[in-house]
């Protein structure tokens, strides 16, 4: 397995929890507000199996969904059969292949830092309409919040005691994103938001999130990282459901075009 590879992850990422929609909603009305217009099209880059572009659904928006891997588009396509909300197509951050001036507002769910990202914000400058809007957002674990979730992040890195994450969103600063995605002078008026969350699932389903992190499985091998699920498996054997607390945290920029 390599990094940023997920053709074998793909089957696990439904089991993903989607993002808060508590603050995908404000994000939409303060869009809505400064654009002064109802009825805003997104895209979606970097759409994965679709849970992004699922939460932007529920909250009432239509556009398009893009995504590089075949076997995520194959699992987000499935997850939108019958549906018209939103066009899935091949494509990536850097060269989307939609059209000029298509859509409002351009996300990118716990995928922006897989991209280059100079060559990422001028593609999607080119295909926003003037003055549109730039959402880099992630979902990690609030794991300082959870007795669990600190005892498996010791089980992490007792495995790979130099674990380097490409990034959870976790710990990603407002400075960081401030040098990343104003410093080419394409997009101004940085706008941060964070919203706790939680979502309670199985513990089939808490396994198959593990499975789906590339990261990890990439630094700890598959003896090593086969160590970790069983380890994450004693913890939580004795529990029916496992409530997981997320954070939500985006990054909104508006188009200087």
């Amino acid at each position: 397995m390599k990094h940023g590879d997920f053709t074998e992850l793909a089957k696990y990422y439904n089991s993903r929890p989607g993002y808060s929609t508590v603050l995908l909603e404000c994000l939409k009305n303060h869009i809505n507000v400064m654009q002064g217009k109802r009825g805003i099209s997104v895209a979606d880059i970097g759409a994965g199996t679709g849970k992004l572009t699922e939460n932007l659904e529920e909250i009432g928006l239509k556009g398009y969904a893009v995504e590089p891997n075949d076997a995520m588009r194959a699992e987000g396509i499935e997850l939108f059969r019958n549906k018209d909300t939103f066009l899935w197509s091949k494509g990536s951050a850097e060269i989307t292949n939609l059209p000029d001036n298509c859509v409002d507002w351009v996300l990118m769910g716990s995928s922006f830092h897989w991209t280059d990202a100079p060559v990422a914000l001028a593609e999607f400058q080119r295909i926003l309409r003037p003055g549109g809007y730039f959402t880099a957002i992630w979902n990690p674990r609030d794991i300082a919040s959870s007795k669990l979730h600190m005892e498996i992040e010791e089980v992490v890195y007792k495995e790979v005691p130099g674990m380097k994450r490409v990034s959870s969103g976790g710990k990603i600063s407002s400075e960081e994103m401030k040098d990343k995605l104003l410093k080419d002078g394409l997009f101004e008026d940085l706008l941060f938001m964070e919203a706790a969350h939680f979502e309670t699932m199985s513990r089939e389903r808490y396994m198959n999130i593990w499975k789906s992190v590339n990261d990890i499985q990439v630094q700890a091998g598959p003896e090593g990282f086969q160590r970790i699920q069983d380890n994450i498996g004693i913890l939580i054997k004795d529990m029916d459901e496992i409530q997981v607390p997320y954070k939500s945290r985006a990054w909104t920029v508006r188009s200087v075009k």
